[in-house]
C-alpha cells in the first residue's frame, strides 16, 4: 500500500530547495503562500493541496512522483540528482565550465 508521509515529503522539498538555493521566502512568494506555511509543510505539519503541490514541483524541478514515493534509491543517486538540480540554475557557460573541471579531477584521481 502507498502511505503519504508528510515527513518524507517535506523532507524531499527541503531537500531540493537548499540544492537549488531557493530560500523559503522565495518559495512562498512563488507558490503564492506564506513562508510559515513553506515550513510547516517541510517539517511535515500540514498537507498540501494538488495546486501547491504542483507549484512547488514546477519551482524545484522536481515530478509529482518524486516528491511523493519514497524510492529507495542509493546515495550516489541521490548525489547525481542533487548535482544535476545545480546545474540546472547554471548559465550553459558554468555548465561546460563545470564539466571541464568533472574532466580534470577524473584524470587526476586515476
Amino acid at each position: 500500500m502507498i502511505v503519504y508521509d508528510k515527513k518524507k515529503v517535506g523532507k524531499r522539498i527541503r531537500k531540493q530547495r537548499d540544492a537549488l538555493e531557493i530560500s523559503r521566502e522565495q518559495m512562498a512568494e512563488y507558490i503564492k503562500r506564506v513562508p510559515r506555511f513553506c515550513g510547516d509543510i517541510e517539517r511535515g505539519k500540514v498537507g498540501m493541496s494538488i495546486e501547491t503541490m504542483l507549484s512547488i514541483c514546477h519551482l524545484l524541478k522536481i515530478s509529482p512522483n518524486e516528491l511523493l514515493l519514497d524510492n529507495e534509491t542509493s546515495s550516489i543517486s541521490d548525489e547525481s540528482e542533487l548535482i544535476m538540480a545545480a546545474l540546472q540554475n547554471c548559465t550553459e557557460k558554468q555548465r561546460k565550465d563545470a564539466l571541464a573541471l568533472l574532466k580534470l579531477f577524473l584524470n587526476a584521481i586515476k
